[in-house]
């Protein structure tokens, strides 16, 4: 399965990219944003198989990845209206929606109906904890938390960007090596406590040591 694209843009328009890989294999995927062609890309992957074919649908974070993955398990709702939904509402507003059963904010997508949305608050629920642990926010909770003697962080002042990515490109690394992904997540957390981490190779490196 791929999850993860890094290459040249071949092309792009808004509704599908071609990235060329280091390999020179080209990759067609679908993607809300125009990139600039000639550039790298870094894209992260959902890899849809289905009976008439392959489908690749990228996203600039792993956030993103992951509720689209969480919304296409939800009977009735397929890949082009995930999709749809995940680019006109955004992640923040979904989980929102979500959080708060409020099925009207669901059904402002195109191509969401009254029945979709029920379906969707009703199976997702009890699984919107994992979108947000992929939160920059939600890790920094995680790491405050375990802390001695820390209460609270503002959050507009912590450059968290960086070490979210590192997290996040660790964290899809160990999955792919089979690894569960709480155990992953709340290993990972205490080392960047303890540790300074300056790159994703190094931070799965003592996760793995430790497992």
């Amino acid at each position: 399965m791929i999850g993860h694209l890094k290459g040249e843009v071949l092309f792009s328009d808004g509704v599908e990219t071609i990235i060329q890989t280091h390999m020179g294999i080209g990759y067609q995927v679908y993607l809300s944003e125009i990139l600039t062609e000639g550039a790298e890309a870094s894209v992260y992957i959902s890899h849809v198989i289905k009976e008439a074919g392959e489908e690749l649908y990228g996203f600039k974070n792993l956030r993103e990845k992951k509720l689209f993955e969480i919304l296409i398990s939800v009977k009735g709702v397929g890949p082009k209206s995930a999709f749809v939904l995940l680019n006109s509402l955004g992640v923040d507003q979904i989980v929102t929606a979500i959080q708060f059963d409020n099925k009207k904010a669901l059904t402002a997508a195109p191509g969401i109906g009254p029945k979709a949305a029920a379906q969707i608050l009703l199976d997702l629920s009890s699984k919107i904890d994992k979108i947000k642990m992929y939160s920059p926010n939600y890790q920094m909770e995680m790491i405050v938390a375990k802390t001695p003697g820390t209460s609270q962080v503002d959050f507009s002042s912590t450059p968290m960007s960086n070490d979210n990515q590192i997290f996040n490109d660790a964290l899809m690394a160990c999955k792919e090596l089979g690894f569960k992904e709480d155990e992953v997540m709340n290993l990972a957390t205490k080392i960047m406590q303890e540790t300074q981490i300056s790159k994703s190779e190094q931070l799965v490196h003592l996760v793995l040591k430790e497992m």
